[in-house]
């Protein structure tokens, strides 16, 4: 039975701005839903208020709107487009599915005469009202935890003394554990009751006698409309129940499930599957088991849609589970479906994996000052990346080093706790950084029954950490000339970096690197396939390893290498890494339409990227995906490997941007803007020299490395006083002071952060209006500005918490004058080739510079989405010398306003303080498009410009 007939024309719903709970693995499901439903030929409208994301480009779907997810959006839409005949709603996250029965409460389905596929509003409704899907649990025999419903305080506290504590307080209808709490103390219930019921649309909470310290797993699902079931993944979370899985860290496949569980298990979710409702796509089922000989198992939740859990599983396994999701939901059965790996086998095979996958998550505490840091039952990372290993230890340790915290690995950079009672509280208290404390605690001599005690992390994860650390301690007795093949080989297919065996040699990387190759020990690249190798994989997707030499029957002694090197001319592009605050999906963005402008001049394309949740890193995206750190060593092993023309390091913010450096050094060529042009933008004195010498104005600044220091400067510059570190991403650490004991209290807060930085100390233009420039310039000079916004927020307020106005609505024509005259003055003294970023602090019809960065922005993506123009496109082809910036024919489209609206997360620390200033906060950002200044949205967001600035 192929797809149905009677479905031209299908909505789909996406997930709006990213908070935290809902990242941009929206973003690669909807965008491969986008084109799976484009290769059979159907028309697609999709609905997405955020500008920086892939989905939203105009290539993705035939009709966009950008517009804010409400169902007067809907409506407005299902009038404009009488000919849609579906919606699917399971590839735009929880905020879709809300919308999804908020449209068929009101009815609006019905009146156009709208079908829902993928999932039906009986599976939601059943899956999200905790006291129905309870029901359910117990008509089909799946155990569930003792649980009750509550809707009223009164209810609550009654279920509070019936059961005792500890209690897991759930809420209704709510993302990423918003209103979920454990209570342990009666005296927090009131407080935390209250909480949960606010949180939930419908004021509704489920009570759970909490199952703290019993193992999480999670299934991922597909069923077809004949009710094939397959199993695409096991995860299991390294974290015990109690943290939430989005916060946990997490493995694929299950490591320490017995195989007479795992298919109870297996039973009992697709059970469940089925029993929720007659539908067909993806689902994501939970799991708590008990740690003991017994293995119980209890059912925690079913989410009929795609997931975080389901964009990890898709990369962990190589199996698309979006795109077929979408092919099931319009009528396809598994058996029809090509294996989308393999090409030779089918869809209703299930993967296998002979490798090992960890996820860790990715916190920015440091941005939310005051914050809870201990990891809940609500979710509290802003992104997460994934190792692929032969071992969980070489899986960990890639994890670890993917994260981008100044760590190089589990141990062995001097970087460790050595404190008794800071690490038993790590443990106790989950931390951020508990995957690190572990490994302390063992070197400290905490034996690992009382690590499992505190933790409930089971003994074998424990024991896998130990055996690292008996491996650091034994390479530690050896120096860089006595350490043999075997011991150094070990200590690399366990994931040790080259820095961290330099650790414990006491001696350079470079030297370990030169001893690898000296005793021939090279990484080799293997194919995630599906399917343990069993059937030929076609698909060009990576990861790195080490492995033992095979002689061969002709005497030759080599390691298998599965990627075998093109003669084609090749570009590689550095990927973001994690997701986090400062640094999210709009470099995604463009890495992205770098590698597919790349691929129109005629290049191989080779991405290199660690970050599971985003298109990036889809199989086929780039003609090679390395899926591995963003870190030297293994960066510098590929492009030995590869030797492509060159690497494209702007597009992928400021983690590529670091390494510019080092590639530099070892001869490798940027594509773009040089490593000097960069760093002499990075470099303040330099750059305010370069500003000088062409009368450029700035605000009077000095550059202080102790409080002593910066205290003199402050005689010279004038209170307010704006500090900031350099080289930092997003703002950290900014602050404006108005007094010597502010100053001296913030700079001493920040050299004891960041040991050796340079701080630089401007004199902060009060009352200033800020704006932004975007621009393209080419080797011979040429400079187009893309667009200059201006911002709604005064100077002072970090460009990405501004709402940023495209074009400028009151700067006058002498203010913007100079600003396309700083900015191509700027960026031809920069060299730059590719993308500009130039900001502005405007006082009395002075525009003076804040700061030039010759990279693609934050604003990039925004500005091409309001202007109809493919600009990272353009740059990508100027980069690589194929265009000039007089060979385009810009022609911007934009009537009115577009208005980039941050949007925050601060729902998730109740206890922050919520102003804006210097150092960034939000998550992620809407578009708003208004016809005139006088719209009651625009005029709302002026009037409050000035409530937020937190000196």
């Amino acid at each position: 039975m192929p797809k149905r007939q009677d479905l031209k024309s299908i909505l789909i719903i996406g997930s709006g701005p990213i908070v935290i709970g809902q990242a941009c693995e929206f973003d690669y499901s909807g965008s491969q839903s986008l084109r799976s439903l484009r290769e059979d030929g159907i028309e697609t409208i999709l609905i997405n208020s955020n500008p920086a994301t892939i989905m939203t480009d105009p290539s993705m779907a035939d009709h966009i709107y950008l517009l804010p997810l409400t169902t007067k959006s809907i409506i407005q839409i299902l009038k404009e487009h009488p000919q849609i005949d579906a919606v699917l709603p399971t590839m735009g996250g929880q905020t879709a599915l809300n919308l999804c029965i908020e449209a068929d409460d009101k009815g609006i389905w019905k009146d156009f005469d709208v079908k829902l596929i993928g999932v039906d509003i009986d599976a939601i409704n059943i899956t999200e009202d905790r006291e129905q899907f309870r029901e359910l649990m117990l008509k089909i025999d799946v155990p569930m935890a003792p649980q009750a419903t509550a809707t009223s305080f009164l209810k609550g506290k009654e279920i509070a003394q019936e059961f005792g504590f500890p209690l897991v307080i759930r809420s209704s209808y709510t993302l990423g554990g918003a209103g979920a709490s454990i209570v342990y103390d009666p005296e927090d219930f009131d407080k935390l009751l209250r909480r949960g019921l606010e949180a939930s649309p419908i004021h509704e909470v489920m009570i759970d006698k909490a199952m703290m310290g019993w193992k999480e797993y999670e299934l991922e699902l597909l069923r077809d409309k004949n009710d094939n079931v397959v199993i695409i993944c096991s995860i299991e979370n390294m974290d015990p129940m109690g943290i939430h899985t989005g916060d946990s860290i997490t493995v694929a496949p299950a490591m320490t499930l017995s195989d007479k569980t795992f298919q109870k298990m297996r039973d009992m979710a697709i059970k469940m599957m089925r029993s929720i409702g007659d539908f067909e796509g993806g689902c994501n089922v939970q799991f708590a088991v008990s740690p003991d000989e017994k293995e119980d198992i209890i059912a925690i939740e079913i989410n009929p849609r795609v997931s975080r859990s389901s964009a990890l599983a898709s990369k962990a396994t190589g199996y698309p589970i979006a795109k077929i999701a979408t092919k099931l939901a319009i009528g396809y059965t598994l058996d029809e479906l090509d294996n989308q790996i393999t090409k030779s086998t089918s869809a209703l095979f299930e993967p296998t994996l002979d490798y090992v996958i960890v996820k860790i998550p990715r916190w920015n505490f440091d941005k939310f000052e005051g914050s809870d840091r201990t990891l809940g039952l609500q979710m509290k990372a802003v992104g997460e990346v994934m190792g692929i290993g032969r071992s969980f230890q070489e899986a960990l340790h890639k994890a670890t080093q993917s994260l981008e915290i100044k760590r190089n690995g589990l141990g062995a950079d001097g970087k460790g706790y050595k404190d008794y009672n800071l690490i038993i509280d790590k443990l106790t208290n989950a931390s951020w950084d508990r995957v690190f404390a572990i490994y302390d605690a063992i070197a400290m001599g905490i034996p690992l029954s009382k690590i499992y005690d505190i933790t409930k992390i089971d003994m074998w994860y424990l024991k896998q950490y130990e055996e690292l650390y008996h491996l650091e301690k034994e390479i530690s007795n050896y120096t860089i000339d006595t350490l043999d093949r075997e011991l150094l080989l070990e200590a690399k297919q366990k994931g040790y970096g080259d820095r961290q065996i330099a650790h414990m040699l006491d001696c350079l990387e470079s030297q370990v690197y030169s001893k690898r190759e000296e005793l021939n020990i090279n990484r080799v690249y293997k194919l995630v396939d599906t399917c343990a190798a069993e059937f030929k994989a076609q698909t060009p997707y990576y990861y790195s390893t080490f492995e033992n030499e095979v002689e061969t029957a002709d005497g030759n002694k080599l390691a298998a290498n599965e990627s075998v090197v093109s003669d084609k001319k090749k570009i590689i592009v550095l990927g973001s890494g994690p997701n986090r605050i400062g640094q999210g999906i709009e470099f995604d963005y463009c890495c992205v339409h770098g590698v597919l402008a790349a691929s129109e001049c005629g290049y191989e394309t080779i991405m290199i990227n660690c970050n599971p949740e985003t298109v990036s890193t889809d199989f086929d995206t780039a003609d090679k995906l390395y899926f591995e750190p963003v870190f030297w060593e293994h960066i510098y092993d590929i492009i030995k490997h590869e030797k492509p023309e060159g690497v494209i390091v702007q597009l992928g913010g400021q983690t590529a941007l670091k390494l510019a450096e080092k590639l530099t050094k070892y001869g490798i060529k940027i594509l773009g803007t040089s490593f000097e042009a960069l760093d002499l933008a990075e470099d303040r004195g330099s750059f305010s020299d370069l500003l000088k010498r062409n009368n450029i104005p700035y605000p009077e600044f000095g550059i202080a490395e102790t409080a002593d220091e910066a205290l003199a400067l402050a005689e010279q510059l004038d209170f307010p006083i704006l500090v900031r570190p350099s080289y930092v991403l997003g703002g950290q650490g900014m602050k404006i002071v108005i007094n010597k004991d502010e100053l001296v209290e913030h700079v001493v807060d920040l050299l004891k952060g960041m040991p050796g930085n340079k701080l630089l100390l401007d004199h902060y233009l009060d009352g200033a209006i800020e704006a932004e420039a975007d621009a393209i310039c080419d080797a011979d000079g040429n400079v187009y500005i893309i667009g200059i916004m201006e911002h709604i927020e005064p100077c002072g307020v970090h460009s990405g918490d501004s709402n940023a106005t495209l074009p400028a609505f009151n700067l006058g024509d002498l203010v913007m004058q100079q600003i396309k005259d700083h900015t191509h003055t700027i960026a031809r003294e920069l060299k730059t080739v590719g993308l500009i970023n130039v900001q502005f602090a405007i006082k009395e019809d002075v525009v003076y510079i804040i700061e030039a960065n010759p990279r693609a922005s934050r604003t990039v993506p925004f500005i091409a989405k309001a202007y109809k123009e493919p600009y990272v496109n353009y740059a990508t082809k100027v980069m690589l010398g194929e265009k000039k910036v007089t060979d385009f024919k810009f022609n911007p489209q934009l009537e009115g306003y577009a208005i980039k609206q941050p949007v925050f997360s601060f729902n998730k620390f109740p206890n922050v303080n919520k102003k804006l200033g210097p150092e960034m906060k939000s998550t992620g950002e809407s578009i708003l498009f208004i016809d005139d200044l006088k719209d009651d949205q625009f005029y709302d967001l002026y009037a409050r410009r000035k409530m937020y600035l937190s000196k």
